[in-house]
């Protein structure tokens, strides 16, 4: 299976507001991604504004559209967040929590709990027509959960992988490794598609990109980062060739 990679393009937004400025303009970033080889954009309208704003969405919807290229609009589980997503009909929601005191997003959602509430919010969203992602931890019940609310993806959270990987805990990692794995294959068998993302770098991704039912990444934070050194351009390259070879090598052993 080809494996996509979707580029969010959050903390573009993050460096413009933390100067009150216009600029870096998160579309021209898309723009770059897309030219790089991005398979589709990733953008998180968070309830605080603290990145990506409302006409963030607006330019990003239109360029998407224009490009034939797929809009992934992560949100918070909320009315006013729906309402957003009705309104601009993106390609893809995915669903997350969110908390406003939380740096990042800190786990997966809790699709078990949610119960009604997401399952309402996931039904609404698919009648519109957009693709509903839900994303969540590699956990069974989480899993049996999301096919039950009637999405059509989940996203597995890698980030607690990625940090036990970059500390050198390596039975950590590869406990976690496993439980990704068994995860995306449980969902598969469920008729889900399955992404990833949250954490993943340049020396995370391989293993990652190995699981073979995995159909696209989500990476962000680090790309921008490394595009202060080597542009945007160039970090999604690299990591689109790491991506993909990982997965080559994984189908020649398998």
């Amino acid at each position: 299976m080809p494996l996509r990679l979707g580029v969010n393009i959050d903390h573009v937004a993050t460096i413009r507001n933390a100067r009150g400025a216009s600029y870096p303009e998160p579309t021209r970033a898309a723009e770059i991604a897309l030219l790089a080889g991005a398979d589709g954009i990733t953008a998180h309208l968070r309830e605080d504004r603290r990145h990506i704003s409302d006409a963030d969405i607006d330019a990003l919807a239109d360029l998407c559209r224009k490009r034939g290229k797929p809009l992934n609009f992560e949100m918070a589980v909320t009315d006013d967040m729906v309402a957003i997503a009705l309104a601009h009909r993106p390609h893809a929601t995915c669903l997350v929590p969110e908390r406003r005191e939380e740096v990042t997003t800190e786990g997966g959602l809790d699709v078990v709990r949610g119960g009604n509430r997401v399952r309402d919010a996931v039904q609404t969203l698919k009648s519109a027509g957009s693709r509903v992602s839900l994303f969540i931890e590699a956990d069974p019940a989480q899993i049996a959960a999301s096919a039950d609310a009637g999405a059509q993806v989940i996203e597995l959270h890698t980030g607690a992988f990625c940090d036990a990987a970059r500390a050198g805990e390596h039975e950590r990692a590869a406990a976690i490794l496993a439980r990704l794995t068994a995860g995306a294959a449980q969902a598969a068998q469920a008729g889900l598609e399955v992404h990833a993302g949250h954490g993943i770098d340049y020396a995370t991704v391989g293993p990652v990109a190995a699981i073979p039912q995995l159909a696209e990444l989500n990476i962000g934070h680090f790309l921008i980062g490394e595009a202060i050194f080597v542009g945007l351009g160039e970090a999604i390259q690299r990591m689109r060739r790491l991506m993909d070879a990982a997965r080559a090598q994984a189908e020649q052993a398998a």
